[in-house]
């Protein structure tokens, strides 16, 4: 049955917000208190939507109330309609801000540890008109469903939204230049094996994935990786490898100033590339929104450049062979 397209006169204002906040607070009562209506009347906004789309929202557990996965789907665009209008509404009763406007920003740690600094002073340069918050969870994959536009750490995929890809990483081993020493003259399998792993977790992978692919593009066989620490980022990896112990498996681009500084060194040129990369998102319905679409063009020409080159490997040992 071919449904019709929804009619924005009909659009149901007071049960989305209801959902909204169900949502939210994960539960009826919270809600209801919330948004100060009985109990009542917001299950039947709920439950009205649920019947003009023909799907449930919510699963309704004895203890707990679960989103469905259209509940999933719906909710972002919700949020962020409601804050669109918000924010709107605010610039135009506060005169003093109504030329204003604040956008949250998704950027993964490491990407903003190094690299929001001087981003976000060149783009507060360029457009003072517009403010930034920064949200920055740790993990991979999506970002936080509040947000006007994320940086990701991701593979390719396919999805309703606008993907651009800022760069490709290309991880290699970086390390303290004393430990570099003390192993020179050492080829790739043997100056693994003599040194500590540092690994960055990714999220539904086996925490050794990075290396075990690492050695075997590389041609290090033998080699073995299950062992060493585990850290949530890759910022946190290089901290612990500019201590002085372990080798740290990361995008020479985002520490070109530790290598430029002589804190970390790359010993050798090997890469990995296992597809993953920094993509910018951005949903299709906020691409008129002026702000957002200003801050894309801007980050997207910033790192049209990317990756910007490092200092070249220190031959402190010599290539596998």
């Amino acid at each position: 049955m071919v449904r019709m397209k929804m009619d924005r006169r009909w659009l149901p204002l007071n049960a989305l917000r209801a959902f909204e906040a169900v949502a939210r607070h994960g539960s009826f009562t919270a809600a209801a208190n919330a948004l100060l209506i009985s109990q009542s009347a917001l299950s039947r906004h709920v439950m009205g939507i649920e019947k003009l789309i023909g799907t449930q929202l919510f699963e309704r557990r004895p203890h707990a109330l679960v989103l469905t996965e259209a509940g999933q789907s719906l909710l972002p665009a919700v949020t962020r309609s409601f804050d669109r209008l918000e924010h709107a509404l605010d610039d135009i009763g506060n005169e003093s801000i109504s030329t204003r406007r604040t956008l949250r920003v998704h950027l993964p740690p490491s990407f903003a540890t190094h690299l929001a600094v001087p981003i976000l002073r060149d783009f507060r340069r360029d457009c003072p008109e517009v403010d930034i918050d920064i949200v920055s969870p740790y993990g991979l994959g999506p970002s936080a469903n509040d947000v006007d536009i994320a940086v990701v750490y991701s593979k390719p995929a396919s999805s309703d939204a606008v993907t651009d890809l800022l760069w490709t990483i290309r991880p290699t081993i970086l390390c303290h230049p004393d430990l570099a020493r003390a192993h020179a003259g050492k080829t790739l399998t043997e100056f693994i094996a003599a040194n500590e792993l540092i690994h960055v977790r990714l999220a539904d992978l086996p925490r050794h994935h990075s290396w075990g692919e690492f050695i075997r593009q590389a041609g290090a066989p033998g080699a073995n990786i299950d062992r060493g620490l585990v850290f949530d980022t890759a910022a946190l990896a290089v901290q612990y490898a500019l201590s002085g112990e372990g080798l740290a498996l990361v995008d020479a681009n985002l520490f070109a100033d530790e290598i430029r500084d002589g804190r970390l060194v790359q010993p050798f040129d090997a890469t990995l590339d296992d597809g993953y990369g920094y993509y910018l998102i951005t949903q299709p319905d906020d691409l008129g929104d002026a702000a957002i679409a200003l801050f894309r063009s801007w980050l997207i020409k910033r790192f049209g450049a990317k990756p910007t080159p490092v200092a070249p490997p220190v031959r402190l040992v010599h290539a596998n062979g």
